[in-house]
């Protein structure tokens, strides 16, 4: 049995105490205070509540941490090299329509980009972690990428941009591209998740524009420890604070890198320097 490293139980300890008031929650979403915050995007009571222990159950456990947080945005913390990524729950959607696929996100980031990351699905009692040279499990299993050669083969995840979300156009034409030359495309609006199964051979691959560093940071490292390819949309950088994410098997990261790049050629001409975006 592999031995958690402890910045791992930190976080998945973390994510388990902001579920508790998730799942008492889920199933009376009627009763929830709800407010909005633009089209279909919306914050809940029981998201600020998850948040709120996760960011005392964190500052516990390191207290020079800064944030990256969701709801809150950044916080500063008195180590300016290390903080917490976290989004304490990735599908609101989902949560608030009665829907039972939601999760909670932490990554540990440091100078050196994403080094640990829990994702939490606590209606399956599913953690999905990944430490920086210690591999990706889900619980106490090692977990690998698919082996799948053929596009044909392959069942991806994806997410549709909904509201003013850039990226519609692209959208449509990647779809046009990907469907006719797999076996499936899924949208099941958690991207946290989507990436953890790929980490766990689940989905062959995912892509997705216009999301968030805290959708992406967690399920990253379980991609990379996992065997797979994590980039741009096209191939190029480090997607983390970018405007596009494309993760696959070994064998299939260049072919769906082939295809999508067309679609997403001018988000990715628009893109901002590294300059331009907060750490």
């Amino acid at each position: 049995m592999t031995i958690k490293p402890p910045i791992i139980n930190v976080m998945a300890e973390a994510a388990r105490k902001a579920s508790r008031g998730l799942l008492r929650d889920f199933g009376e979403v009627e009763q929830l205070q709800v407010s909005r915050k633009g089209p279909a995007d919306y914050v809940t009571e029981a998201d600020r509540r998850a948040e709120r222990v996760l960011r005392t159950e964190l500052a516990r456990a390191r207290p020079d941490f800064g944030f990256l947080l969701e709801e809150t945005g950044e916080v500063p913390g008195n180590d300016p090299a290390q903080r917490w990524i976290a989004d304490p729950l990735d599908g609101t959607t989902n949560f608030l329509h009665g829907i039972p696929h939601f999760a909670i996100s932490i990554a540990h980031e440091s100078q050196d980009g994403i080094v640990a990351g829990v994702v939490y699905d606590p209606l399956r009692d599913e953690t999905f972690w990944a430490a920086r040279g210690i591999g990706a499990f889900v619980n106490n299993r090692r977990i690998r990428v698919s082996a799948r050669r053929d596009l044909a083969d392959a069942v991806l995840a994806t997410g549709i941009p909904f509201g003013a979300r850039p990226g519609r156009a692209a959208f449509r034409a990647a779809l046009e591209s990907i469907i006719d030359r797999t076996a499936g495309v899924r949208r099941f609006g958690v991207a946290t998740l989507d990436l953890a199964y790929v980490a766990a051979g689940r989905f062959d691959g995912f892509w997705e524009a216009g999301l968030a560093p805290w959708d992406m940071a967690a399920g990253i490292i379980l991609v990379r420890e996992a065997g797979g390819f994590v980039t741009e949309i096209g191939g190029g950088r480090d997607p983390l604070y970018r405007d596009t994410i494309l993760a696959a098997n070994d064998r299939l990261h260049r072919p769906l890198s082939e295809l999508l790049r067309g679609p997403y050629a001018d988000m990715r001409a628009r893109r901002p320097e590294p300059s331009d975006i907060t750490r």
